[in-house]
């Protein structure tokens, strides 16, 4: 790999961790509704797990409640199934056709849990972009002793590969203190 690549390599791979982090945030419950809570769900839909959205139209009619609007109404119970056994701390409430979730207020123990998940995310996030610079390095190493690049040019590309890291790791950090006080200031 010569230097462009590997900066290009390593910048499409950070973007991608960040955007991992960004989707696991949406997941988390504030004190309103939103679709994003419950569009990840897995739903084991004919022996697959599929993801809720693809099997549902999902709608959030008042600040307080999801509705669920399954395209095919045998698939209604796996769904109500796939919600309870999630994450979520949602109850689900069927009629047959369609799912109502109420989205209560969160307790303030509930708030720190969801506060130490973001940072975990987050750290997880981190992790990810620190690998991803600790290859990027590697692939220098290894280009510098193939003799395709110069020790000046590794050395350069390691420099810029780091600054990446900074920029990333912010983008990571700035995105879990919004969710933090969005939380937080409910």
């Amino acid at each position: 790999m010569d230097r462009d690549e590997i900066l290009l390599d390593s910048e499409d791979r950070m973007e991608k961790a960040v955007s991992v982090f960004q989707g696991q945030l949406q997941g988390l419950r504030t004190g309103r509704a939103n679709p994003g809570l419950v569009d990840s769900i897995r739903v084991d839909y004919y022996g697959s797990p599929t993801p809720l959205k693809q099997l549902a139209n999902i709608s959030v009619p008042e600040p307080q409640q999801i509705v669920i609007r399954p395209f095919d109404a045998s698939v209604t119970s796996d769904i109500v199934k796939a919600i309870q056994s999630s994450d979520a701390g949602l109850a689900p409430n069927s009629d047959g056709r369609l799912i109502r979730l109420n989205v209560p207020p969160l307790s303030t123990e509930r708030r720190r849990e969801m506060v130490g998940r973001i940072n975990k995310f987050a750290e997880e996030a981190r992790v990810s972009i620190r690998n991803i610079r600790r290859d990027a390095n590697k692939h220098a190493d290894q280009a510098e002793k193939a003799k395709t690049l110069t020790e000046d040019d590794r050395d350069s590309a390691k420099d810029e590969v780091q600054e990446l890291t900074k920029k990333y790791e912010g983008q990571v950090n700035a995105h879990a203190a919004a969710k933090e006080k969005d939380i937080m200031d409910e």
